[in-house]
């Protein structure tokens, strides 16, 4: 397929590289243009505006926030202008609910597709083409993205003809997250203050009662203290955060954990946090009980 891509950070630059992998003719757009360079000598074409990302048979938008998504599709010359009538804007970026429903209404009048797809993985899952995409939207639309979906990860779950649950989906999730680093940062804190080696604990801990992969990541993270470079920045943590109680106050649903996450994350960025990755809110722990931290 034809597909343009817009926006290659941490995510989308690996996303990018396994669509042109699997054989996709991809153009990629980016405010920094250096960071489209090493695409380009591996066969992708650069588009010098949005408009030029926009002229196949798709487009992924994969970008930092409400704000950025907002610019690209309904800016000038943006997404929703340019894009074919019967194209279809793919949307992997992690947006609130209340934009995925402008996005579905707006896509709808001019006639284009619109599917959610926002994924699970961190930077090197992305690059290794191994996420997992939650997919929503209507069913024609999503089978025709399945094998740009395909390209970019191990597996996708569709979850509904309405492309805001596919965020509710990833919202829910990253809170879920969240929480585990929390309470690893927690549990770290208690036996390293008593004297036990964090990293023989983490191996404990993975090794018998908490296998699942994300113990392991997060864990061995707080274990190292290894918060820079950010595989998810910190500043994206609040957002998603902030998301999912946007989507909870709406459906009337309580979510005191989301609450404390929440300040987790001011107190974080109110010292200095703001170029760490997120998990390091659970290095507050370990302040709060005044133990010496690297």
């Amino acid at each position: 397929m034809k597909v343009g891509f817009i926006g290659l950070g941490h995510m989308g630059a690996g996303m990018a590289a396994n669509l042109l992998k699997a054989g996709h003719e991809v153009t990629v757009y980016n405010r920094t243009r250096a960071k489209a360079e090493p695409l380009v000598k591996g066969g992708a074409k650069e588009a010098a505006t949005i408009a030029d990302a926009c002229r196949g048979d798709a487009v992924f938008t994969m970008l930092a926030n409400d704000d950025a998504v907002q610019a690209v599709v309904f800016g000038e010359d943006g997404v929703l202008e340019r894009l074919p009538v019967g194209a279809i804007h793919i949307s992997s970026s992690t947006i609130s609910v209340g934009l995925a429903e402008r996005l579905t209404a707006a896509h709808d009048v001019v006639r284009q597709g619109f599917v959610a797809a926002p994924v699970f993985g961190r930077p090197d899952v992305a690059a290794a083409g191994q996420l997992y995409v939650i997919a929503a939207g209507e069913q024609a639309a999503v089978r025709t993205t399945a094998s740009l979906l395909e390209a970019i990860g191990q597996q996708t779950f569709v979850v509904s003809e309405a492309p805001r649950a596919a965020y509710l989906v990833k919202l829910s999730g990253n809170f879920l997250i969240g929480s585990v680093i929390e309470a690893l940062g927690e549990a770290i804190a208690l036996i390293g203050k008593g004297g036990i080696d964090a990293h023989q604990y983490v191996d404990i801990l993975t090794s018998t009662l908490f296998g699942a992969p994300i113990y392991k990541t997060y864990g061995t993270l707080l274990a190292d203290a290894k918060f820079e470079p950010a595989g998810f920045a910190a500043p994206l943590g609040q957002k998603d955060i902030r998301l999912v109680l946007a989507a909870a106050e709406d459906l009337r649903v309580p979510m005191p954990i989301a609450s404390l996450l929440r300040d987790r994350f001011l107190t974080l960025l109110a010292h200095g946090g703001d170029r760490l990755d997120w998990t390091a809110i659970g290095a507050l722990a370990a302040k709060d009980a005044g133990a010496a931290t690297t």
